[in-house]
């Protein structure tokens, strides 16, 4: 077993934080209320087992996080009001630190107000766990398999601790309002950009749902947002701050990533190298009808 395995298994194996917080009790309680709403809820056998699962994994997911992270239950006893009509909290948190990386994780979970978008919530909060989780245990494996190369290949044990590998998973609120609530979920690892990725999750407050851009912007948002990155690409580039690919700007469609912005404006964004050399960071357009 190497030193990242034994890491992890330390991790894994870690003795249960001897308090926990209100706030964390109180969560617990809430979601075994909800729970029991969903079950009424719902009518169809089909419907009620689907919600009991749901339920059921964000639980275990819970469950993990009060076991093995006292960062967690510190953390989500203080739990801030986004806009009216939910909240975020760092759901699970944890550090590990061996001679070979360094893995730094927080996971958000968002709780909705409204008892009426409690199936969102679950849904929502379960994808995002397995989001994180899923990049974090892929993150250190590809550190592995580069570590393994760099060893055959001539590599000292010295040269690979000088390194100083980080895999990073993390989110930041971009909007907070009364009607959105905009959050991007990020992961990166220091030795390759390559891996870096951003998720973006968008929320209509007022009618409990995840939106699109053509619920934002209209029947004809590829043509509104594709028209109105090019302008500012070009004048982006007429004023000397980037000088972007020559080939064809990527398709504006359902898939496109963005966020929304506290004027309540989308903002399409584009990873670092995919519509301009790597120096120029990630491009980010505000569309504006």
């Amino acid at each position: 077993m190497n030193r990242m395995e034994d890491a992890k298994r330390k991790y894994a194996e870690g003795p249960i934080p001897a308090e926990l917080s209100e706030r964390v009790l109180q969560e617990v309680e809430k979601a075994n209320r909800r729970r029991k709403y969903i079950i009424v809820r719902h009518s169809t056998k089909k419907l009620m087992r689907r919600g009991l699962a749901a339920v059921a994994v964000l639980a275990v997911v819970f469950a993990v996080g009060l076991n093995t992270s006292t960062a967690f239950a510190g953390a989500a006893a203080d739990i801030p009001i986004i806009g009216g009509g939910a909240r975020v909290f760092t759901f699970r948190s944890y550090e590990t630190k061996t001679d070979d990386l360094k893995i730094s994780v927080h996971i958000p979970g968002i709780d909705m107000i409204s008892q009426e978008f409690s199936e969102l919530e679950v849904s929502v909060n379960t994808e995002i766990h397995a989001l994180c989780q899923a990049y974090a245990d892929e993150a250190v494996k590809r550190a592995e398999e580069y570590r393994q190369a760099f060893m055959d290949t001539g590599g000292t044990e010295e040269e690979w601790e000088a390194h100083n590998i980080q895999i990073k998973v993390w989110y930041e609120v971009k909007a907070q309002t009364e009607e959105y609530l905009s959050l991007a979920i990020m992961g990166a690892e220091n030795w390759s950009s390559a891996y870096s990725k951003t998720r973006y999750y968008n929320f209509d407050l007022r009618e409990g749902k995840i939106i699109t851009l053509k619920d934002v912007l209209g029947e004809d948002y590829a043509q509104l947002a594709g028209e109105s990155i090019r302008l500012q690409m070009k004048e982006r580039e007429e004023s000397g701050g980037v000088e972007f690919f020559d080939e064809e700007l990527p398709e504006v469609n359902e898939s496109t990533a963005f966020y929304m912005n506290e004027a309540g404006h989308p903002v399409i964004a584009f990873e670092k190298y995919e519509i301009a050399p790597g120096a120029a960071g990630p491009q980010e357009f505000e569309i504006v009808q």
